[in-house]
């Protein structure tokens, strides 16, 4: 006979953003005896799939997960995107919101954690129900001001000062899938995160309402950043988290050199060459702050 392994299990199917929106999803059941859940919050332009094989480590290691695409792209796209009405702020608001109680309810008597990569990291200060998080991780996660990203200086000034307002007029959405450029994003999303990428203090620029909603964040932050990553360089990662005035944020900024990688650049945490590095010590990281003896 056989000796019986505990594995988790993934299912795919949709969950309510607060306003009723219809959110496609993913569930990954933990293997063993479960000790988190986690939301895991995608970068603009990026499928949920695209995280299967870190939210499968995660719950091989314990921890629930749920993974989404926010409304207008992927999974979660209408039949019709000219017109189609969303903002990155409904994305934080509505749909990640709803991700974060929906993931708690996987298992409320569990400490909730989140992951969010790039955009997903930025707007982990947004939503109203952030202060229910009780460890975060951003990947390569930074404000989105132009001027911080000298890496890449004639792309980010044709794709802010030309491909956005040519483009986003004429299709009644941002063809990014057809020109390459991050993916088809509603033309509320493509026209809010135009105006803060412009402005210095990027999503701070809508006011008061975000220190306050930043505030709320009171969970223990680890922010990885790559010193070959030239879409969101060291400064920009260093701007966002600064503004987190009532969390504790361990920065993390390597070399790939520093886990005896040639690349890890803005998408290299998420591949499974780094499931002995990054993987294991995100983990690690997260055990130390939420398991309980």
């Amino acid at each position: 006979m056989g000796i019986a392994t505990q594995v988790s299990t993934e299912s795919r199917g949709t969950a309510r953003a607060r306003d009723g929106y219809p959110l496609t999803v993913t569930r990954y059941t933990a293997a063993g005896k479960p000790w988190a859940s986690l939301v895991m919050a995608s970068a603009m332009g990026v499928r949920q799939e695209f995280y299967a094989p870190l939210a499968r480590h995660f719950a091989d290691n314990g921890i629930h997960v749920l993974t989404f695409d926010y409304r207008g792209t992927f999974a979660s796209r209408p039949e019709r995107m000219r017109g189609f009405p969303a903002t990155v702020l409904t994305w934080a608001n509505e749909d990640l919101d709803a991700m974060l109680v929906e993931a708690d309810a996987m298992a409320s008597s569990l400490p909730l954690a989140y992951l969010g990569h790039s955009l997903g990291g930025q707007i982990l200060g947004v939503p109203p129900n952030n202060h229910r998080v009780r460890a975060a991780l951003t990947v390569t996660a930074g404000s989105g001001w132009y001027r911080h990203n000298d890496r890449m200086p004639f792309q980010v000034r044709l794709f802010w000062f030309g491909a956005i307002p040519a483009l986003t007029p004429l299709f009644g959405y941002f063809p990014g899938k057809a020109t390459r450029m991050v993916g088809d994003l509603p033309e509320g999303v493509a026209w809010q995160w135009r105006r803060w990428c412009l402005d210095r203090d990027y999503l701070h620029s809508e006011g008061a309402v975000m220190e306050t909603s930043f505030d709320r964040v009171r969970a223990p932050i680890r922010s990885y950043s790559f010193e070959d990553d030239s879409i969101i360089t060291r400064a920009a990662v260093d701007d966002l988290h600064g503004r987190y005035r009532q969390a504790k944020v361990e920065r993390r900024h390597l070399e790939p050199a520093d886990i005896g990688a040639r690349r890890i650049a803005h998408f290299g945490f998420f591949s499974e060459s780094s499931r002995d590095t990054l993987w294991r010590d995100s983990v690690d990281w997260l055990r130390s702050r939420l398991q309980t003896a």
